[in-house]
């Protein structure tokens, strides 16, 4: 059957699509596909390898080996524009005498190619999107066992590809179960915000009104990733669940749900789960294992809330108690996931995060450490809440 105009412009339409969606166009290099490109230029004894994309009229290298860092060049004219019109792999033995590629720019000029092999990369969707391909100044040829091997690099580097992709889409709907606003309680100022070491974070946070309450939960589940990031999801469901019920009720339920699932992983979660009464300041509080929730007087004095229980999926079946503080004018209430103390200045915790309270509130304060967390790379997801009693 032979293949007419319109159904070439519809594929190269399918093609940008499948690669814009996946995002990775202008992207940093990937190290997990690096680590195939260095590989294959190992294996093959080439001096030049690449992971090509092709986005509209210019090739995209996601990752390249000997191109001195060159990562875009034209489409025009390309060895891997014409693998993926082809479908299948291509191999050029001798650029030179190919009547197809002699007069092609990349051999006439810079890069001066001789050699050329390419394996087409399909996108989850089946669309090809570009190659994996080793290149050399000089004719050579491939056997039977190199072509097979290089399919096979090319398969591992679709499932890189995807893995990324499954990633940023886990961590965008994570993203989208974190509150979309801040509650309004009058008297009152709140600010929180979460940031991912990886893709998907392993903390969760939440806060809504019920009977007249405004209900707060700061969770940090044991590790990161996906399998810690599929669990505060878990966490963040059940207790949104479970509105009406009593505060400590709400935590042990938890915990056996927590210990019945998580049991054989050996992962645990520390929490903490509040109700604050905003006519009167008053704030019951269960603490399961996570002890980094403080009240900040208005005279600049710290009060630790002290964790009383163990972090939930332990096993222990143990009563929660509820712990009360009260938040007079000018107080605040400050609750961090652990990852906020591997930036913090060992000599001065908390003093970035204070200084920016002070001058600028609770949205400040939050502002502050979340571009802490960013400016220092740190390695544990970050999670930053504070409700200050307005004086």
């Amino acid at each position: 059957m032979s293949t007419t105009v319109g159904d070439i412009e519809a594929r190269e339409r399918a093609r940008q699509r499948a690669v814009e969606a996946l995002d990775v166009l202008d992207r940093p290099t990937d190290e997990r596909v690096d680590r195939v490109t260095r590989l294959a230029r190992e294996v093959f004894g080439v001096p030049m390898v690449s992971v090509t994309l092709l986005d509209d009229d210019r090739q995209w290298r996601l990752s390249e080996q000997g191109f001195d860092g060159q990562r875009e060049a034209p489409r025009e004219g390309s060895f891997c524009g014409a693998a993926v019109a082809k479908g299948t792999m291509l191999v050029v033995e001798d650029a030179s005498s190919d009547v197809d590629f002699r007069t092609s720019p990349f051999v006439t000029g810079d890069p001066n190619l001789r050699f050329y092999a390419g394996q087409p990369l399909a996108a989850p969707g089946g669309e090809q999107i570009g190659t994996l391909c080793i290149l050399d100044t000089k004719p050579r040829a491939l056997d039977d066992a190199q072509r097979d091997l290089l399919r096979e690099m090319a398969r591992w580097v679709e499932t890189e590809i995807a893995r990324e992709h499954e990633m940023d889409r886990a961590g965008e709907v994570q993203r989208a179960l974190l509150p979309r606003r801040t509650p309004v309680v009058p008297g009152y100022t709140l600010a929180a915000d979460a940031v991912a070491a990886g893709s998907v974070m392993g903390d969760v946070y939440d806060w809504y009104d019920h009977d007249g309450l405004l209900r707060l939960t700061l969770a940090d589940v044991m590790g990161k990733g996906l399998g810690a990031g599929l669990v505060a999801a878990s966490v963040r469901g059940s207790l949104r669940t479970a509105r009406e019920r009593p505060l400590t009720t709400v935590v042990e339920d938890l915990d056996v749900q927590v210990s019945e699932d998580l049991s054989h992983l050996h992962m645990f979660v520390t929490a903490v789960v509040a109700d604050l009464d905003g006519g009167t300041g008053e704030v019951l509080l269960v603490d399961a294992g996570h002890s980094l929730t403080f009240v900040l007087r208005a005279d600049d004095t710290w009060e630790p809330i002290r964790s009383t229980g163990l972090p939930l999926g332990m096993g222990a079946d143990e009563p929660r108690v509820a712990a009360r503080v009260v938040l007079r004018p000018g107080d605040a209430l400050l609750c961090c996931s652990d990852g906020l103390l591997d930036i913090l200045d060992s000599e001065d915790p908390f003093g970035q995060v204070l200084s920016a309270f002070r001058d600028h509130g609770p949205e400040g304060a939050v502002a502050a450490g979340i571009a802490l967390a960013r400016e220092r790379k740190a390695p544990d997801d970050v999670t930053l809440m504070v409700i200050r009693r307005d004086a």
